[in-house]
């Protein structure tokens, strides 16, 4: 079987340290590697990387998984998803900080970084994961046809840590688009069920519908949420512009794993973790 590989962009700040025991977490039992990868501007800057990208590995190499350091010239936007597709990485991890560190890699700049890329992202901040992984999964299902794709990935993540999935969705008052939601949850209540994932359904007010997500996710003590960024390609989602930003930044610092839509006939999108 073909070893699968994940990414850890690293900038040298405690965040990234985070994503990358995020990464360990989920690929150790996978026997996953991960390439621990720094992008630099210039070429001057490569043996000093290389330095600190092998102090980053020699306090990480206890923790049971493949670390490969890899130092790469160009822009961070666009040499993330040129690495990816080149090395056809299942999963991204990634961290996000304020106004310091690596090209202040804040909300905004890093859905620039998810969106030149078709693999999944997981954004975390300054938030561990637990030994067990990621055991609740909060899914916010709006009415774009396109956050069906996302449920295949989240059914990978929930069969390796054993997770439950808890669906959320807008209340509509209009009487149409409360057919389609329920229609929603009937899907995915059949989609979980068939692969044996326990999964629980919520109805939130449709105002404010972001900050309703990050407040379930907190009641439940989630420990990861699943959107996709409908900004690939120009499509804004129903929710706002701001809606993927806000749920990757959340001031409860709940991790959020971002697929992009991808062109897909009559299928929901990649197989991850068990393709």
């Amino acid at each position: 079987m073909k070893t699968k590989t994940f990414i850890v962009p690293h900038d040298f700040t405690p965040v990234a340290d985070i994503a990358l025991e995020h990464a360990i977490a989920t690929a150790k039992p996978l026997g996953a590697q991960i390439y621990v990868l720094h992008v630099v501007p210039k070429e001057k800057d490569i043996n000093e990387a290389e330095g600190k990208l092998s102090a980053v590995l020699a306090a990480h190499k206890d923790g049971g998984a493949q670390l490969i350091p890899y130092v790469r010239l160009g822009s961070i936007f666009e040499e993330i998803g040129d690495f990816a597709a080149e090395h056809h990485a299942e999963l991204i991890f990634m961290g996000t900080h304020g106004a310091h560190g690596w090209q202040h890699i804040t909300g905004s700049h890093a859905l620039k970084v998810v969106t030149n890329s078709s693999v999944p992202f997981i954004i975390v901040q300054e938030k561990g994961i637990k030994e067990t992984g990621y055991d609740d999964i909060v899914v916010p299902m709006d009415l774009n046809k396109e956050t069906k794709q996302k449920l295949a990935i989240v059914a990978n993540l929930a069969t390796y840590f054993k997770s439950r999935v808890h669906v959320i969705t807008p209340d509509e008052t209009d009487e149409f688009l409360q057919h389609q939601v329920q229609a929603n949850i009937q899907f995915a209540k059949k989609f979980f069920s068939e692969r044996e994932i326990e999964m629980t359904a919520t109805v939130v007010p449709s105002s404010g519908f972001d900050k309703e997500v990050v407040k379930h996710a907190v009641n439940i003590d989630a420990d990861l949420i699943a959107i996709m960024n409908l900004h690939k390609g120009g499509i804004l989602s129903g929710l706002g512009t701001n809606y993927e930003q806000y749920i990757i930044t959340n001031d409860a610092k709940v991790p959020a794993l971002i697929v992009n839509p991808i062109d897909i006939s009559g299928k929901y999108g990649q197989s991850i973790l068990f393709s």
